[in-house]
């Protein structure tokens, strides 16, 4: 299913660095905050998670069982400030990953207040909360592909590129860039230092979100029921969930070494080839074109064109995509097919966490 162009050197992570190191997780019960607890773990981590329950049934983290491979499993909202300021206090951690968030763009359009109220105070929560703990040294305070003004110029992002967003997801996500901003300049500096990064459309087996195209067309195909998509000409920078991980990873390894060059905002995207209409994706997975509908009526405004550069990466970082979209989607299938079996998924992420790994060196 389609080979990755060229071997990649840079993106091999240090365990020796991640050793034993304290981290603060927020959303590790989240689709992309299981992976990362597991990957942590994995190199030696002790993972201290801060997150609401987990957002769907199934979920990841359940099924997966995360919360085995955590040193601390809290339940809290990033809303208050006083309970993320206590767990983080506890934990005195060395690194900070906050991913807690409403990710939802449809969403956000019936919860619009829901929205801002986590994803821009519940940021500025927990950077209030990382103000006062002594043992930080960095934060990774992770946001969106979305989060840019969004002009549909048909050209990728630069990280340097405004800040916008058409819906409140967006907005919001545009707005907790600029607090990250604001926080930076304000309050972190060499002792301390603060970045954030952003991402493009992620997959991976474990995520059951609504109004997700790889969820709704694993759950279609799960019931032999037709997959109903909204905007099949909608161009996304589709990836494995493990490439954004992976230059968090090194984003927060870079940061830790005090090196304040690093302390400013990343895109972490697929080559330019990766970047695929929903039709394109659709119609690899489902080739019976019966077995699709599509929404006739006015939808909620959402973005035509999505894609990333990612060139400050590659130079700075070492970062680079690993497995090409064709290799994103067999991973997802597989590991899906695993949990259809009643398989142990928790394996699977270790093997294909393993898989990348080597396949990345």
């Amino acid at each position: 299913m389609g080979a990755r162009r060229g071997a990649l050197e840079n993106l091999v992570m240090d365990s020796d660095f991640w050793k034993n190191r304290r981290v603060f997780l927020t959303g590790h019960t989240g689709f992309k905050g299981g992976w990362l607890s597991i990957w942590l773990e994995s190199l030696g981590a002790k993972v201290h998670g801060f997150s609401l329950e987990p957002p769907t049934e199934p979920s990841l983290f359940k099924e997966a069982n995360v919360e085995s491979v955590l040193a601390s499993h809290t339940i809290g909202d990033i809303r208050d400030l006083e309970a993320i300021s206590a767990a983080m206090a506890v934990a005195e951690p060395q690194i900070v990953f906050h991913m807690a968030a409403q990710p939802l763009v449809r969403f956000s359009y019936s919860e619009p207040v829901e929205t801002y109220s986590t994803n821009v105070m519940g940021t500025v929560n927990v950077l209030e909360a990382a103000r006062s703990i002594d043992s930080i040294r960095s934060i990774v305070n992770i946001t969106s592909d979305k989060c840019y003004e969004n002009r549909e110029e048909n050209r990728p992002f630069l990280e340097n590129d405004a800040m916008g967003g058409f819906d409140p997801y967006s907005s919001s996500k545009g707005c907790a860039e600029l607090v990250t901003q604001a926080y930076r300049r304000s309050f972190f500096g060499d002792g301390k230092l603060l970045a954030s990064a952003r991402a493009g459309n992620v997959i991976g087996g474990g995520d059951w979100a609504e109004d997700r195209l790889l969820p709704d067309l694993l759950r279609a195909l799960d019931a032999g029921e037709p997959l109903t998509i909204r905007s099949p000409k909608a161009v996304r920078p589709w990836q494995h969930v493990l490439e954004p991980l992976s230059g968090y990873l090194l984003l927060a390894e870079a940061l830790t070494s005090k090196d304040a060059d690093f302390a400013s905002g990343w895109n972490f995207g697929p080559d330019e080839g990766d970047a695929w209409t929903v039709r394109r994706v659709v119609e690899y997975l489902m080739p019976d074109k019966n077995a699709v509908n599509l929404v006739n009526e006015k939808q909620p405004h959402e973005a035509g064109m999505l894609r990333l550069d990612s060139t400050k990466a590659r130079n700075r970082l070492g970062w680079k995509p690993v497995w090409s979209v064709e290799q994103a989607l067999a991973a997802t299938l597989d590991w899906h097919k695993v949990w259809r079996a009643g398989g142990d998924t928790a394996d699977v992420c270790r093997e294909q966490i393993s898989r990348y790994g080597s396949e990345s060196s």
